[in-house]
């Protein structure tokens, strides 16, 4: 019975000591080597590819999209449709994001795509003027008319042949940073009257955050679009 006793006593105080071990190696060491290594070596990336503005303020990450939207003429309407800010480039749609019904406490934006496929609402495999409403065939055609319309000045009209398709379709998590160079071309006209600068400077400004294709042949060009507002409101400014 004692000698029970003593087996059950060395092994519960064995394993009370491998967890204080595993605990300080495993929850407190690691950790911090983790940390500090990150903070040493990429510090910007292990703080969020945080972005800041010219003043030094955190604006956002450079890995997550956000609206530039005017403010709603009714802030109690939760339903009121946003309206895009003409004077700054706009991002991908955000079609497939959805309304904190969880914890409503809090006012957070969900992401997710609309997981329509290419063909929804196509007739024939091709998406036409009378594809049926609330498809995705039917969206794209409307928004394509919306952008072509929204980007037009009184000396640069915009057809909707000319509109690239992530101007009209969201990505998949509804939270891309980064637009096409065709789409941020397609908007300088309208930035630049709206700013009331020259269309030559703001077509600098995107040939000079156009960020190339990865070693060359990963992904796209693409251009992010907060960094391209910051440069833009500091063009503005000057």
């Amino acid at each position: 019975m004692n000698n029970s006793a003593g087996n059950t006593a060395r092994l519960i105080g064995a394993g009370l000591r491998a967890l204080l071990v595993l605990t300080v190696i495993c929850g407190v060491l690691y950790p911090l080597a983790v940390t500090g290594i990150a903070q040493a070596l990429f510090d910007n990336k292990a703080n969020g590819s945080e972005i800041k503005d010219k003043d030094g303020r955190v604006v956002g990450s450079s890995l997550i999209g956000q609206t530039y939207n005017l403010p709603k003429q009714n802030p109690d309407d939760p339903d009121e449709a946003a309206r895009p800010d003409p004077k700054w480039f706009q991002p991908r749609p955000s079609n497939g994001l959805g309304s904190n019904s969880v914890n409503t406490q809090y006012s957070l934006i969900l992401s997710g795509a609309t997981n329509r496929s290419a063909d929804n609402g196509a007739v024939g495999g091709t998406c036409t003027e009378d594809a049926e409403e609330g498809t995705l065939c039917a969206q794209v055609i409307a928004a394509k008319d919306a952008v072509a319309a929204g980007n037009s000045t009184a000396g640069h009209q915009v057809e909707p042949e000319d509109v690239p398709a992530d101007a009209v379709t969201s990505s998949g998590s509804g939270l891309d940073p980064a637009i096409s160079p065709e789409y941020a071309e397609l908007q300088v006209h309208r930035v630049a009257e709206q700013n009331r600068l020259d269309v030559e400077q703001v077509e600098k400004l995107v040939a000079d955050h156009t960020t190339g294709r990865t070693f060359g042949f990963m992904g796209e060009p693409r251009v992010n679009v907060l960094e391209l507002n910051i440069a833009l409101e500091a063009l503005a400014k000057s």
